[in-house]
């Protein structure tokens, strides 16, 4: 299969710091990479280089002749002022297209991300719908290569889900291959087909693995498990070739240089083995409890909350005791935020709302805020870290500033940097390190995982679950949420809230008529159980069964005859015309998995009998 994109000998600093060392990697017609690693393993710098936006010290990236390149960055900027369509169009510029192929792909791209109004300004878009347009420039060149640095960014759990389905959409104007930076682990178990890793605990600088992220992670352990025992065996022949080069000057005669030369390049090898397995370093962290006996740290009944004329929420119980986990879904702007600081508050006996929230006697909150407001940017890494002094005390033990940074992955020539030029995830690991020195019966952690990496992640999962206090989380990490809390208050954006046992669950619930079709599927085979025979199908069962690929047929044929009309240059010039296209697509897919899903199950039940 033809190279894309070729990587061979990628070699990057910065200053004294090497990013990484001869990394290769190539990008084939199908791929899509998963591109992991700790903060400032060199990341978004490899996007950059392969995108030609940087330059490399040492090696090549060459790339296929014509081919289509397109970058999403972090950061989306944009020009405030003009309008959606205005910007998009920008992004056009330089392509030999006329005006009407400008229009019909300009309108194709905001109708697939569902934008209502093309010629609505820029500036008045939330960070999420930013984030969407993002990726509408990023595709509207049709590019044959998409290279995205964190596109889940911002982004609610709706638009990762939209994002997802985008990703993986095969054919037509889709890119023939993606390459993307994201710490979102369910994200790129769904949307990547390789995992490349870059970090200095593997030789070549890198681990590359074919497959989802699990597949990876089950790789990896292996990988490491090996190396560990790689360093036992080579560590024990070391100490057998110290010991005979020690024993007496004769055993080092001429004769013998080669046991001589053989032991230092053992040495040598048993201290790069040790270097790479040292680099496995983690954050050790683990957040302080007031150890409280109290049952019942906090009741709230009855919140409700305005925006304005806008309710955000109404009528919300919440029930807070030791070991409580829930987790905070909604849209961007739903007010999951807003109730954070409702809670925060009740600890001062304030309720900005209507309602009632009861505490414990001297109940001790910790709150971690998305919008870090907590950080003073003027500050240096030390003081940040050690506002008090050269230590700090940490579960009644005093600990230098220095041991303390390196808990959390900071070097200690960081530690006059000011807090200002640090990354997003460097400023979250600082914030994380407030919260654990101060002992707590409830955490209300408001995105805590936005800029941080898998590594200090996984870390975080285990210390919220070890955490006995109670916790209240807003995340749209899906994998923190399945793994840390035990059920979730949704938000419809309508000021209608309710519990759910997962995300999976809400977004169920979000989508009424899909529900109340999967419903009655499930209902049909309960009342048909009592009548069939066991081991065979019902009359019912069986005429489904009988009809099914038929069925399927039908509906995959209407579902090309639609992905026929979009390219038909009518349809594209009618942006309405052409949003109610794509609906009835989506709707087609979606019903074509249920009819599947149904066939399989009804194998199965035959399979039985």
């Amino acid at each position: 299969m033809a190279q894309l994109v070729s990587c061979r000998g990628i070699t990057k600093s910065f200053g004294a710091q090497l990013l990484f060392r001869d990394i290769e990697f190539s990008l084939v017609s199908g791929d899509r990479v998963g591109l992991i690693g700790p903060n400032g393993s060199g990341k978004s710098t490899l996007l950059k280089i392969i995108c030609g936006l940087s330059e490399t010290d040492d090696g090549t990236v060459d790339l296929a002749k014509h081919l289509r390149l397109s970058y999403l960055d972090q950061h989306d900027v944009f020009d405030e002022q003009k309008s959606l369509f205005e910007n998009l169009d920008t992004a056009l510029v330089g392509y030999r297209l006329d005006e009407s192929e400008r229009f019909n792909r300009i309108h194709a791209v905001l109708s697939r991300a569902e934008f209502g109004n093309p010629d609505l300004p820029v500036a008045g878009l939330s960070g999420g719908w930013r984030k969407r347009l993002s990726v509408c420039r990023a595709l509207v060149s049709r590019p044959n290569v998409l290279v995205m640095d964190e596109p889940t960014n911002h982004l609610d759990l709706e638009s990762i889900l939209w994002l997802e389905k985008i990703l993986l959409t095969v054919g037509g104007d889709s890119p023939a291959a993606t390459l993307m930076v994201s710490h979102d682990r369910r994200f790129l178990e769904h949307c990547a087909n390789r995992i490349i890793e870059l970090s200095p605990v593997y030789p070549g600088g890198s681990l590359q693995v074919r497959g989802g992220y699990l597949d990876f992670l089950k790789e990896k352990s292996k990988f490491i498990t090996a190396q560990l025992e790689q360093e036992d065996r080579v560590a024990n022949k070391v100490r057998r070739e110290t010991d005979w080069l020690s024993r007496s000057p004769k055993a080092r005669t001429t004769k013998a240089r080669y046991r001589v030369d053989e032991a230092r390049r053992l040495q040598d090898e048993l201290q790069l083995i040790k270097n790479r397995n040292r680099a496995v370093g983690t954050i050790e962290i683990g957040f302080a409890s007031s150890g409280r006996k109290t049952k019942k740290l906090l009741e709230a009944i009855g919140l409700t909350k305005h925006y304005g004329d806008r309710k955000l929420f109404s009528n919300l119980d919440i029930s807070l005791t030791p070991g409580s986990r829930i987790g905070l879904l909604g849209r961007n702007g739903c007010g999951k935020s807003t109730l954070m600081k409702m809670l925060a508050a009740a600890e001062a006996e304030e309720v900005d709302g209507e309602g009632e929230i009861r505490v414990a006697d001297k109940i001790r909150i910790a709150s971690f805020d998305q919008r870090r407001e907590q950080l003073d940017g003027s500050l240096t890494l030390k003081r940040a870290l050690a506002p008090d002094g050269d230590s700090v005390v940490y579960r009644d033990r005093s600990l230098h500033v220095v041991s303390w940074a390196t808990k959390f992955l900071f070097r200690p020539d960081q530690l006059e940097t000011p807090v200002s030029r640090l990354s997003g995830g460097e400023q979250a690991r600082i914030l994380i390190a407030g919260l654990m020195r101060q002992p707590a019966d409830i955490l209300l952690l408001d995105e805590p995982t936005n800029d941080l990496d898998i590594p200090s992640l996984d870390v975080l999962e285990e210390s919220l679950l070890d955490f006995p206090g109670a916790l209240v989380l807003v995340s749209h990490d899906r994998f923190l949420l399945d793994r840390v809390c035990d059920r979730v208050i949704g938000f419809d954006g309508n000021g209608g809230v309710e519990y759910f046992a997962d995300y999976r669950q809400w977004l169920r619930a979000l989508q009424p008529s899909e529900n109340a079709e999967k419903k009655s599927e499930k209902k049909e085979p309960v009342v048909r159980k009592k009548t069939k025979s066991p081991g065979r199908l019902s009359y019912l069962d069986q005429r489904e069964y009988d009809a099914m690929e038929e069925r399927i047929l039908a509906v995959e044929e209407e579902l090309e005859s639609l992905e026929g009309k979009m390219n038909d240059p009518l349809i594209q010039s009618d942006s309405e015309e052409l949003a109610g296209c794509w609906k009835e697509i989506e709707e087609k897919r979606v019903l074509v998995e249920q009819l599947y899903s149904r066939w399989e199950e009804l194998e199965s039940l035959k399979d039985a009998g």
